[in-house]
């Protein structure tokens, strides 16, 4: 932390104290005030921060732990053999392959299905008290933490890929049939939802903190 400090100090002069923000498309380095807070190459609308970034987050983080219950709780396969209907959740998947011998799908799919989006809900949560309660805690790693919930999030969508393909290809009548349960909507919806939440969270507020404190 008083590594951080040192380095602050030394760059006293930011983006945003001189009145520069960077264009989220482009990338471009301008004044905010220049030609009425757009880009001048783009045209993209450029703000020094996302705003109401902490509200919408905790509004997003909110909505997905309430559907997170039903994806997990509903089944996301019914799956029919020879008139027989045999319903499956996520976790029911995950030890059916487990009790099949076959625990590398079994880990696939519980890491891209259950630890992945409870990891990434978990993060943005520690990020928003972080920003609120203004700790000086580790702020690099707390950055990178934020990355990582933008580069693993969009692989939580696996197991509806997985689903789509069975429903698609699995259609044999009375024999053998898979259809998509009310569980993988409810899921697909989580995943989106804490991909809008990553998105929406603006990771500057980490340093804005640090910072002003330092000021």
């Amino acid at each position: 932390m008083e590594k951080n400090r040192v380095l602050l100090k030394f760059h006293s002069m930011t983006a945003k104290k001189a009145g520069l923000v960077s264009c989220h498309r482009c990338h471009l380095l301008s004044k905010l005030s220049s030609r009425k807070g757009k880009c001048p190459r783009c045209g993209a609308i450029i703000r020094s921060r996302k705003p109401e970034s902490i509200a919408r987050t905790w509004a997003l983080i909110i909505a997905a732990c309430i559907f997170y219950i039903p994806a997990n709780i509903l089944p996301v396969t019914y799956t029919t053999s020879i008139g027989m209907v045999q319903p499956d959740t996520i976790m029911s998947g995950v030890i059916y392959f487990i009790h099949s011998g076959s625990w590398p799908v079994a880990l696939i799919i519980f890491i891209a299905s259950v630890f992945v989006p409870l990891l990434k809900l978990l993060i943005l949560i520690i990020l928003l008290l972080s920003v609120q309660f203004r700790w000086q805690w580790r702020p690099v790693d707390r950055t990178r933490l934020y990355h990582l919930t933008e580069a693993i999030g969009r692989w939580s969508m696996l197991d509806i890929f997985v689903i789509t393909v069975l429903v698609a290809l699995v259609h044999l009548g009375a024999l053998a049939n898979i259809a998509a349960g009310q569980g993988a909507l409810f899921f697909a919806i989580v995943v989106v939802i804490t991909m809008f939440a990553a998105e929406s969270f603006d990771p500057r507020l980490i340093w804005d903190n640090i910072e002003n404190t330092d000021d």
